[in-house]
């Protein structure tokens, strides 16, 4: 029996141990032209078993470029793409710069800070109106979102007005849906469910069922 802890290490885990062992004997072919044959055989087995790369870009670029990667760089066939190297595969590519935001009110978000700014730099007063209509109906919602309950249109006036300077007011009135914990579970029936109308419920069953075993103690059926 063979254990895996002898065996050699599988470059590619989602190839197998048999393309692996067939890339092996690939190796160990002398003829060139044998050696070109079942290397494009092996390819095709590989897109085969993977047909989630035909969605890549240039697949069977990568399917070559996995062949001479799982051989270890030592295949010696004529590829249609550039061979690789293994400095040009196992290079890592920099790393992206995380965005560093820092909002001010961090309750809110960066995001509406970013549109406070362009509402403010907006000279049309239509527009800068609709900004600050949008704005306050969204402060609206997020303070209900995090605290479960209505917050007066004056609060949301005076926290835009101590954001923007004074600068933006707006005029609708944002109406935004009160929301309770347990709303949505009372019309599923889940948790928050009227306990008084599930044990009245429960109540009538138990008398139903008690009822039907009075009734079949009385009138026994006949065995025939």
């Amino acid at each position: 029996m063979e254990y895996n802890t002898t065996r050699n290490h599988l470059i590619m885990r989602e190839y197998g141990r048999h393309i692996q062992r067939m890339i092996e004997y690939l190796l160990t072919i002398e003829d060139p032209e044998v050696r070109e044959k079942n290397a494009a055989v092996v390819i095709e087995l590989m897109g085969f078993l993977n047909p989630h790369l035909k969605n890549v870009e240039d697949f069977r670029h990568k399917l070559w470029d996995h062949l001479f990667l799982i051989s270890d760089f030592k295949l010696d066939v004529s590829s249609p793409y550039p061979i690789p190297t293994a400095e040009t595969l196992k290079v890592k590519s920099d790393p992206l710069p995380y965005p560093k935001r820092y909002p001010k009110h961090a309750h809110l978000g960066k995001n509406l800070e970013l549109i406070i700014d362009k509402a403010l730099q907006e000279e049309n007063p239509e527009k800068k109106n609709g900004f600050a209509n949008a704005i306050a109906y969204y402060m609206k919602l997020a303070y209900n979102n995090w605290h479960k309950e209505t917050v007066h249109d004056d609060a949301i006036q005076g926290e835009l007005s101590a954001i923007t300077n004074g600068q933006l007011e707006f005029t609708n009135t944002p109406f935004v849906r009160s929301f309770r914990p347990n709303e949505n579970r009372e019309r599923s029936g889940g948790y928050g469910y009227d306990r008084n109308k599930r044990n009245q419920k429960f109540q009538r069953n138990n008398n139903n069922n008690n009822r039907n075993n009075d009734r079949g103690g009385k009138f026994k059926k006949k065995r025939y």
